[in-house]
Order: C-alpha cells, then sequence, then structure tokens
C-alpha cells in the first residue's frame, strides 16, 4: 500500500499554516513551522505571486496533507460527494471529518491523525463492537468507537487524551473519559473544521 513516509513538517511550512500534523510536537518550542516561518527550500523566503490555478492546487493540498490522504483516494472522495444531494464542499467535508482515523482523532484518542491511522491499522479501536483496522471506513451517525480493553494504558493513547484537552470539545461525537468510548451523535458541518479552508477553491480545481 502506497503511503508518504517522509517529514512532514515541510508540509506546515509550504502551505503557510500550521496543520498540526506532528501531535504534541506542533505545541512546543521544536515546532518547525514556528522556527522556520517560511517555504521550505533555496528561495523559500522568496515572495511570489501566485495565479488563480496556483491558489486553488494549494488550497487542495493544505486540505490532503491535513487528512493525510493520497491523490487518488482523495479525488475519488470528491466525486463520491459530487454525486450526493446537496451542497458538495459541505458532503465532502463532512465525509472527510467521518473516516475513522481522523474521527480517532477528534475524539482524542490519538495525537495526531498519523498517529490515529497507525492505532487503527494495528487494531486497538473496536467499531460498534467489533475489530476493524481499515483507517479508511466511513462512519456514520450513531456509531460509537471503543479503545480495547487491552490498549487503554498505551502511552501514546494516555498522551492523547491529555493534549485533546487543550481543543475545544467537538459538536458532533461525544467522548466518555472514563470508558475510553466515543459516538458520532450528529453529521459533521462546515463550521466543525477546525482549520481555515477556502473550500470554494478545492471545489473550483476538481470541477474544470
Amino acid at each position: 500500500m502506497a503511503r508518504y513516509t517522509g517529514p512532514v513538517c515541510r508540509f506546515c511550512r509550504r502551505e503557510g499554516v500550521k496543520l498540526y500534523l506532528k501531535g504534541e510536537r506542533c505545541y512546543s518550542d521544536k515546532c518547525s513551522f514556528d522556527r522556520k516561518p517560511y517555504a521550505p527550500g533555496l528561495h523559500g523566503k522568496k515572495r511570489v505571486k501566485l495565479s488563480d490555478y496556483a491558489l486553488q492546487l494549494r488550497e487542495k493540498q493544505k486540505v490532503r496533507r491535513v487528512y493525510g490522504m493520497l491523490e487518488k483516494a482523495f479525488v475519488t472522495m470528491f466525486h463520491k460527494a459530487t454525486r450526493k444531494r446537496g451542497v458538495t464542499a459541505e458532503i465532502f467535508f463532512s465525509r472527510l471529518e467521518l473516516r475513522f482515523d481522523n474521527t480517532v482523532y477528534r475524539m482524542g484518542f490519538a495525537s495526531s491523525r498519523n498517529e490515529a491511522r497507525q492505532l487503527v491499522a494495528h487494531g486497538h479501536f473496536l467499531l460498534n463492537g467489533k475489530g476493524c483496522g481499515v483507517p479508511s471506513r466511513q462512519l456514520s451517525l450513531g456509531d460509537e468507537v471503543v479503545v480495547k480493553e487491552s490498549s487503554r494504558q498505551l502511552v501514546s493513547i494516555l498522551a492523547a487524551r491529555e493534549l485533546s484537552r487543550k481543543r475545544p470539545p467537538l459538536a458532533w461525537c461525544e467522548v466518555d473519559d472514563a470508558s475510553f468510548k466515543g459516538k458520532v451523535i450528529a453529521l459533521p458541518r462546515r463550521e466543525d473544521i477546525q482549520f481555515a479552508v477556502k473550500d470554494h477553491l478545492v471545489v473550483e480545481l476538481y470541477s474544470k
């Protein structure tokens, strides 16, 4: 299975915004974006005027990197959203938020989406009482995510629970700390996205 294994801090610098791809490190003094707030590379400090296409591309790349998806899976999800009735951008971002790995991260059981993807793939969670090791699995209203009993003392999960207290509570899911359990109680809305994104640019890029 193809996946990116290189450095990810350069993504934040390239997009000009902190994407919180490294979990706790992003809140510390070691954050590369805080130390070098300019694009990576030899000419990173130069100011460049972007074309309309470049603006659309950069916005798409930012969203794709936030959710840790490869281009093929990302564009496939977009085209599925276009076939649904309603506003394409809202449906698309709702589907992105309801990925299994993203939901685990948003519930506070992982400190980053990359970590959530690894924990899910290694079988540390139950979905509706059954094991599921597919990070891209789409969740639905009423789905319940539970940390396995044998995994509740993992250092990474306990650290993520502490880190999640720095983030505002979610409107579309509820979490029970005592039982290491979370439940999807509503469908994510556009305003529930935790980072600034110009969704119309992504739609325009793929609608050409």
